[in-house]
């Protein structure tokens, strides 16, 4: 099976070969910049219709968290349209950080729709290097669909560690692999080189749960879920949170 993979591979190359000269003269990166957060609101809304129940279930123990005071310091990474806002819990004091400017006008639209949390400020920034956000200053961390697309993700969940307090949480929703040997996983190894072009860095074929084990958070909590688009390469989800 592992010898279909390079051939397939370069099948798809020939079918997508615009794709990739604009890669090799510099020309598609910019490109993709711009037009990728219009294609994640159409995804996120669609999405968000699909799993409210289990965001719902997974973001809802962010109340439980706020203690006496009220109010949660919640670092959104990789915050793209600001998908997961309605999902917050009143007290939240919201810290945006993704790498693409262009998701501001996406971002800014849901923090008009979304009034009951308190929006702290927007970093541009990739997760691999948040030293914008001071050690230990964050209760809450949410990440989801973030880990598939940084260059990174050890140096990712590094980071998230140290933002985040004692005691703090990262919750986590990530597409990952499907399992080794299968046609399923077959496929997403032939797609992943001109899929990574077309997702801004998406990565189809990572065991992101691999990373949040090697972690060492004191406390880890998954569980899987099946794809939520049947007609894309993403495979499997997990779902969870871990705690410093």
């Amino acid at each position: 099976m592992d010898t279909l993979v390079p051939l397939l591979q370069l099948l798809v190359w020939l079918l997508t070969l615009p794709l990739h000269l604009m890669v090799l003269l510099g020309c598609w990166q910019p490109l993709c910049k711009s037009y990728f957060p219009y294609l994640m609101a159409i995804l996120t809304a669609k999405s968000n219709r699909k799993m409210k129940s289990k965001k719902r279930e997974l973001f809802g123990q962010i109340e439980g968290l706020m203690g006496a005071s009220g109010k949660v310091a919640l670092l959104d990474l990789g915050c793209g349209t600001g998908a997961n806002f309605q999902f917050y819990p009143p007290g939240c004091r919201i810290t945006c950080l993704d790498p693409n400017p262009h998701f501001e006008k996406f971002l800014t639209k849901s923090m008009a729709e979304n009034r009951h949390l308190q929006y702290e400020r927007i970093v541009v920034a990739p997760g691999e290097d948040m030293k914008q956000l001071a050690d230990g200053s964050m209760d809450v961390v949410v990440g989801t669909l973030v880990l598939c697309s940084v260059q990174s993700p050890r140096r990712v969940l590094l980071e998230v560690q140290r933002v985040l307090k004692p005691g703090g949480v990262f919750f986590f929703w990530e597409h990952v692999a499907e399992p080794r040997g299968s046609w399923a996983f077959l496929w997403q190894q032939v797609l992943e080189p001109t899929w990574k072009h077309i997702g801004d860095g998406c990565c189809l074929t990572r065991e992101t749960w691999k990373d949040l084990e090697d972690a060492q958070f004191s406390e880890l909590q998954m569980e899987r879920q099946p794809p939520t688009f049947r007609w894309l390469p993403i495979g499997p989800h997990i779902m969870g949170k871990a705690v410093k």
